[in-house]
């Protein structure tokens, strides 16, 4: 799959295509449904099929305190969106003054003149250009004035509640696992680069592999018994999300014990699938209650997991 990254990246060649736009954060059932379907009219058309994502995302442009934590980063949309067939992601650089154009020019130099599309899928309640005045109402008819098809997405529904990435972050909020994972049809997980830590734990015999979270927000914050995918393998493991209070720690980060491991893999990448929250983040008067806790941790977590 191609990645594009900027509106200055769009070649000649890139024109023609079935697009999407939206944030599909998570890449959850409901957006799974609208990207087979988007595949499909891609191939009835011969064009490719397009994802238009924006980064940052618009909320943490205009309200970054009230952004909602994110599901998933730029590399995971990447490999999600490949896995399900699409053949382009165009990331463009959202800021106040992209924003600020009006929903005409959007609309004719970027869809119709560089990316020439045939086949357009939204929300109904996508609004786009100067003050949110482009929507739904005025794709339709600039897409009958310029011959393309639009139509808008369908809500995936499951038990009468609609998936939605808003509905994921409060089922993993309230620790429902199952059910998160249902919505997003594969386990919820965090994956990136082991980083060198101050190797706290492994002073006392739980050496951590650490992943530095490079967001502003995390939907999960907390213990958790963990499975840990490197290469091809899986390890048991129990993890911490959050910034280490009794460590007076500053960033957020991710922090997994894997059981039965000696080996040394910084710099390499691991996928972190979260099983089970044992408890909330605390903060421990001594680093000795902190290691007691962390041993129980480790217990109950191995028997969690060797439970199931």
């Amino acid at each position: 799959m191609e990645l594009i990254r900027g509106v200055h990246n769009i070649k000649l060649r890139h024109k023609h295509c079935a697009l999407t736009i939206g944030k599909f954060d998570g890449v959850h059932k409901g957006h799974q449904a609208v990207l087979a379907s988007l595949v499909k009219r891609a191939k009835q058309l011969s064009v490719p099929s397009v994802v238009m994502v924006f980064e940052p995302q618009p909320e943490e442009v205009f309200m970054p305190e009230r952004a909602p934590a994110r599901l998933s980063r730029l590399r995971d949309k990447y490999n999600a969106l490949k896995s399900l067939g699409i053949d382009r992601l165009l990331c463009l650089s959202f800021s106040k003054s992209f924003a600020a154009q009006s929903p005409d020019t959007f609309v004719r130099d970027l869809l119709i003149e560089k990316l020439g599309v045939k086949f357009l899928v939204v929300g109904d309640d996508f609004k786009f250009g100067h003050n949110r005045e482009g929507n739904f109402e005025f794709l339709k008819r600039a897409a009958k004035e310029n011959n393309f098809d639009v139509v808008s997405t369908q809500s995936f529904r499951m038990d009468d509640c609609r998936i939605s990435s808003t509905a994921i972050r409060a089922a993993l909020s309230e620790g429902d696992f199952e059910r998160a994972n249902f919505m997003l049809g594969r386990p919820f997980s965090v994956s990136g680069k082991v980083i060198h830590g101050e190797k706290n734990g492994r002073t006392i015999g739980f050496p951590t592999a650490n992943i530095l979270l490079k967001r502003h927000k995390t939907p999960l914050h907390g213990v958790f018994a963990v499975k840990v995918r490197l290469g091809n393998e899986y390890y048991g493991g129990v993890a911490n999300l959050g910034s280490r209070p009794t460590l007076n720690g500053q960033r957020l980060q991710l922090e997994t014990h894997l059981f039965n491991f000696d080996q040394q893999i910084y710099g390499q990448r691991i996928e972190v699938e979260f099983y089970e929250k044992l408890r909330d983040e605390a903060k421990f008067d001594s680093f000795d209650q902190l290691k007691q806790k962390i041993q129980d941790d480790a217990r109950q977590a191995r028997a969690i997991l060797e439970a199931n």
